[in-house]
């Protein structure tokens, strides 16, 4: 060996304070522009040691740190949600009607089944004549379409000094298409809410009849049009209805802003498409005062309708009140108002529940006090903002916000109303409403009547062929059928 000493390891250039000061974003600009004319061996190992902690410090991350700032592997696993309550069982519910499928009807056809040896061994069987028998229900092989060729006489009658033919009880006028698959699709369309689309493309490509979404459209019209007179009658008979519920969602026809109205009453459920989320567009319905309980939400517009009572919707004011105990829960006099407001609504169910086991004056007084007890929350003065705001709502809506403890069968919601309305927000989700004025007249008509037939126990698709057939014989639409029973 040469007898040369080991070189000593030498520490990298690190400069931990300017280190620090580009983490706390306190670097001036004169130490910047040092720092951009230092050696670039000093530079490349302050930028590695910076690196390092910031790696450092995203490991340590506290809860304000920015998740961008984190790498994804150093991110914690989501844990997931406890749920809010007891849990519910999966299945049937205690006192909820089991839903199964109803014994199957007497064969169409039927079929027998033997093996002609044993299927582990081969071997052959010795028959001993028993015997079990199985139902199934399927659809038919063949779902070809049926093309029917019609021979339509013309006779002369002498006293009209016309000709005249017969009509067709199984399809329009100027139509190549049946009834049947006229009242299929629009039962697809605006029942089950299929966007054109698709039901185009199930009678195309599965059921092999070639349709267009034009044709479609412009048959549904005319199937509206004819279904018209069961709309007005729809119409009349909510307005008769023992209680009425009315929401509305919006809507967009020809890409304008419109309002889909919904009145629900017992057996009928009612759409109408309009401009207007005002009163304009109630008068169009109320025409007559209704001697009904209209239940509803706490729009204003409903305040103009003529009716016997009213009921307003109390989820919709506890929600209300929920959505303020979470941003200002803790504020006492908060916390004093909506103490109040929900132990009203918890002694007025209360009350409802033993109206039976209850005589009629200790009722009518037990009422009486609820009232009271409602206006005095409405009259006193609150500091507090969103007590200030609920307080003048009860000292409005206090008198119908306890209907439904002096009339059977109103309720003290209105998810009647919301559920009638909620298969319209489906079919706007997938459809995208209307592109002209004639399409959401017949989305009115269409939905209204189906939706009205299905509540009243009626099988659509029978219902509106019978019509159809006898409209052709008579040229007068039958009566909407009433609730089945």
């Amino acid at each position: 060996m040469d007898g040369a000493k080991p070189t000593a390891a030498v520490d990298p250039p690190i400069n931990n304070s300017l280190i620090d000061k580009l983490l706390s974003n306190q670097l001036s600009e004169s130490e910047a522009r040092e720092f951009a004319a230092c050696d670039p061996e000093c530079t490349a190992f302050t930028l590695l040691a910076l690196q390092q902690r910031i790696a450092q410090a995203s490991q340590a991350a506290g809860p304000n740190t920015p998740s961008s700032a984190i790498p994804p592997h150093d991110k914690p696993t989501a844990e997931p949600k406890k749920p809010k309550g007891k849990k519910r069982k999966r299945g049937g519910q205690p006192g909820h009607a089991g839903r199964t499928r109803p014994p199957l009807a007497e064969p169409d056809r039927t079929r027998n089944h033997q093996c002609e040896s044993c299927p582990d061994c081969g071997g052959k069987l010795k028959r001993t004549g028993q015997t079990r028998t199985r139902r199934s229900e399927d659809i038919p092989e063949d779902l070809k379409p049926v093309i029917t060729e019609d021979t339509i006489h013309r006779d002369y009658c002498p006293s009209c000094d016309k000709r005249v033919e017969p009509k067709l009880p199984d399809v329009l006028p100027r139509c190549t298409l049946g009834n049947r698959t006229l009242v299929l699709s629009a039962m697809l369309h605006f029942l089950q809410g299929l966007t054109i689309s698709q039901i185009v493309d199930t009678f195309n490509f599965h059921l092999r009849m070639k349709v267009t979404p034009g044709g479609l459209v412009q048959m549904w019209h005319r199937l509206a049009d004819l279904l018209f007179v069961w709309y007005e009658q729809i119409h009349q008979e909510s307005l008769k209805s023992s209680k009425l519920h009315a929401d509305e969602t919006g809507w967009r026809v020809s890409g304008k802003t419109h309002w889909l109205w919904c009145f629900a009453g017992d057996e009928s459920v009612f759409y109408m498409i309009d401009r207007s989320r005002g009163s304009p567009a109630l008068q169009k319905f109320f025409t007559e005062a209704i001697e009904g309980t209209l239940i509803t939400d706490f729009w204003s517009p409903y305040d103009a309708v003529v009716c016997a009572d009213k009921q307003k919707c109390w989820p919709h004011l506890l929600r209300d009140a929920a959505a303020v105990s979470e941003k200002h829960g803790d504020h006492p006099e908060w916390k004093s108002f909506s103490r109040r407001l929900v132990g009203v609504y918890r002694d007025a169910k209360k009350l409802q529940r033993q109206k039976s086991s209850t005589s009629e004056a200790d009722y009518d007084l037990a009422v009486g006090r609820l009232e009271q007890r409602l206006a005095k929350l409405g009259s006193e003065s609150w500091d507090h903002p969103d007590a200030h705001r609920l307080s003048k709502r009860m000292a409005k809506y206090g008198s119908e916000l306890l209907t439904f403890l002096w009339y059977e069968g109103v309720p003290s919601d209105n998810n009647a109303g919301e559920r009638a309305i909620r298969p319209a927000v489906m079919i706007r989700k997938n459809s995208y409403c209307n592109h002209s004025d004639r399409g959401a007249l017949s989305q009115s008509v269409l939905m209204s009547v189906l939706r009205t037939l299905r509540l009243r126990g009626h099988q659509p698709l029978d219902t509106i062929l019978n019509a159809l057939a006898d409209y052709a014989n008579t040229g007068i639409m039958p009566p909407l059928p009433q609730k089945a029973e």
